[in-house]
């Protein structure tokens, strides 16, 4: 029977994550993504999970903090979706993970490197890559600042994942594998297709959210409200786009019959001087008056005709 539990729920992610006794699964998954010339081999994590905070259903910041045997300042978050000011909110939170270090009058020497990780369950850029890793650099000379703040995003959605090749895939590609479809297999099968000791400790952790009632109740909520609030958020876009829609077809109409009545009163401004030249024309001819009415419902193109055959008759007589 599928394991059913999906790691990118707010609950599961904390728990296989942010264990403080089991950080495997982090080390892990960190090293996929950052890729270190030396490997992450311990970690502190600064916010390990507690079950107080999913005791209710307020949605909370999706993030495990954690510091390395070197220093660093690390941070890993789940985003389901993309909101307006996510790339500001990410670049905010590494320059804080920078900052907070240094307490009142402590030397600028004791800043470690500060790393924040953003996997995305959406894509927030328009390119086909999946792995973006950005720093402080000097664009025009190809200078960076290392050992200061760095941003990581994985779109999750863009990696071409096959349950026939993810064992040879590289160990990135094998965390999105985990992170998108572990809850459809078994965990002997996922053992199977993903024998590493960090997988080995985040599939137990599953299969523990599945089997002990109080995790499962807390697990299910959080999924429901986790649920709920992308639906919520889907229902908003979705009436805000409607909602453009209308006025935006507000706004066509009443441009539309703004410039039909300007180009109504021009034609009719053209057509009034055309029949008043007749008019002059007719009077210094001598012709009979006609009545005006007559020649407002004279198209354009005869109006002209008309006023060409009376200034001829007025050539004709020099």
């Amino acid at each position: 029977m599928p394991l059913g539990i999906k790691p990118i729920v707010d609950f599961a992610f904390k728990k296989i994550f942010g264990t403080a006794v089991q950080t495997e699964p982090l080390i892990g998954i960190l090293n996929a993504v950052l890729e270190p010339d030396e490997r992450i081999i311990e970690v502190e994590i600064l916010n390990p999970f507690s079950y107080q905070d999913f005791a209710d259903d307020k949605l909370i910041v999706l993030d495990v903090r954690a510091c390395d045997a070197a220093g660093r300042q690390l941070n890993i978050e789940m985003q389901l979706t993309v909101r307006g000011a996510l790339r500001q909110r990410l670049v905010y939170y590494a320059c804080s993970l920078f900052t907070d270090q240094l307490g009142k009058g402590e030397d600028f020497d004791l800043l470690r490197p500060a790393i924040s990780i953003c996997l995305l369950c959406a894509n927030l850029f328009g390119d086909s890559v999946a792995h973006h890793r950005f720093r402080l650099a000097d664009v025009a000379h190809g200078r960076t600042l290392d050992g200061t703040v760095e941003v990581h995003t994985v779109e999750l959605m863009k990696y071409n994942l096959d349950e026939a090749s993810i064992s040879q895939a590289s160990r990135l590609e094998q965390w999105a594998f985990f992170l998108l479809y572990a809850d459809r297999y078994e965990g002997d099968e996922l053992r199977k297709l993903l024998p590493a000791d960090e997988f080995e400790e985040a599939i137990s952790t599953m299969e523990t959210i599945r089997d002990k009632t109080e995790d499962r109740i807390m697990y299910d909520q959080r999924e429901k409200a986790q649920r709920d609030y992308l639906w919520a958020i889907r229902d908003a876009r979705k009436e805000g786009r409607e909602e453009g829609l209308e006025e935006g077809m507000e706004k066509g109409i009443e441009k539309g019959l703004e410039k039909g009545l300007e180009k109504g009163l021009e034609k009719g401004l053209e057509k009034g001087k055309l029949i008043g030249k007749i008019e002059l024309l007719r009077e210094l001819l001598g012709d009979a008056p006609g009545p005006r009415v007559e020649l407002q419902e004279y198209s354009m193109d005869d109006l002209s005709a008309l006023l060409a055959k009376l200034q001829e008759r007025i050539r004709s007589r020099g």
